[in-house]
């Protein structure tokens, strides 16, 4: 991933651009996901639970 300086920028700014630019990619979540080996069965746990968080959430939603 790679962000140039433009004129007139300060290194804050850039530095700013280049974090939003990887939050956007996904890159820190897949690295912190890739860390530690993760069975097969926990990830399908892992997933079932959070759509049913998403599931949730989305009823809430449109209840309210």
């Amino acid at each position: 991933m790679e962000v140039t300086i433009q004129d007139n920028e300060s290194l804050e700014r850039a530095l700013r651009r280049f974090k939003r630019k990887v939050q956007r990619s996904g890159l820190y979540s897949e690295l912190r996901k890739r860390r530690f080996y993760e069975k097969p069965s926990a990830q399908r746990k892992r997933k079932r639970e959070a759509a049913i968080r998403r599931e949730r959430r989305r009823q809430r939603r449109g209840k309210v």
